[in-house]
């Protein structure tokens, strides 16, 4: 069985393949400082709370954005399921080609995504992650990683607009009923989910008359993108295992045999 391990800004998503077929998934928070045993013991009683004896577990792929946490993971991989995990990286094969200025400077989660979306429903393809940041980005016909545009995540604006104004709250981000609010709260969920529809919609508009790819499908993935994929016609697919399904396609580019 192979531990897909897709490591963000926020929240650490793990999957759990059995050949094709996604047999579990689980998260846990980025931002907590932890050791590799405490990794490693949570990792464990995750996986087996699934059902899935830990020994079954014959390799690991994983996809980092937070570095800082990947000798504590890695650490906690070796010792405790007996595995040095292959982490997604320059040099690794994808299947996709990034002509981007600095290639390097392209998240290892983006590139995950872009290779699921184009091995899935081929190119050209536009491929959006509602995450902390929300990114689009696009791949041509032959599968070139040509371009892409990062905005402030949801979450990040709604902290943004509740630290930086002392008279606004936190708030539970949610479509209000009406876009026209009677109430603070109301009105700040009207603005971040409103307003993340609205740019949805122009940046897909723009990219699509840029690139020339007018036919692009539009695929989306991330937390919130359930919400807002529901309220406009520019996403064409929703897809919450986007991320895990890219790192078992690059596993099995990159097979290695134990």
């Amino acid at each position: 069985m192979l531990l897909v391990i897709d490591v963000g800004n926020t929240n650490i998503t793990l999957g759990v393949f059995k050949g094709k077929e996604l047999s579990g998934t689980f998260r846990m928070t980025t931002k907590l400082p932890r050791t590799s045993d405490e990794y490693g013991i949570t990792l464990k009683e995750l996986v087996e709370r699934q059902g899935i004896h830990s020994g079954d577990i014959d390799d690991v792929i994983v996809a980092s954005v937070v570095p800082d946490i990947m000798h504590s993971l890695g650490s906690a991989l070796i010792k405790y399921f007996g595995i040095k995990p292959m982490v997604v990286s320059a040099g690794i094969k994808t299947g996709i080609r990034i002509v981007t200025e600095n290639p390097k400077q392209v998240g290892a989660d983006r590139i995950v995504d872009a290779v699921a979306a184009y091995t899935l429903y081929g190119g050209p393809v536009i491929v959006i992650d509602f995450g902390t940041a929300t990114t689009y980005d696009i791949v041509g016909v032959d599968g070139t990683f040509e371009g892409a545009v990062i905005a402030p995540g949801i979450r990040i604006s709604a902290q943004a607009m509740t630290e930086q104004a002392a008279m606004l709250p936190a708030i539970e981000i949610k479509k209000p009923d009406s876009i026209i609010a009677k109430e603070t709260v109301a009105s700040m969920q009207a603005g971040l989910v409103f307003g993340q529809i609205g740019q949805t919609e122009y940046i897909v508009k723009k990219i699509k008359e840029e690139s020339g790819y007018a036919d692009a499908k539009v695929v989306a993935s991330g937390g919130l993108g359930k919400m807002i994929a529901a309220e406009t016609d520019v996403i064409d697919i929703y897809d919450s295992q986007l991320t895990l399904k890219g790192l078992r396609f690059i596993y099995e580019k990159n097979k290695r045999h134990n």
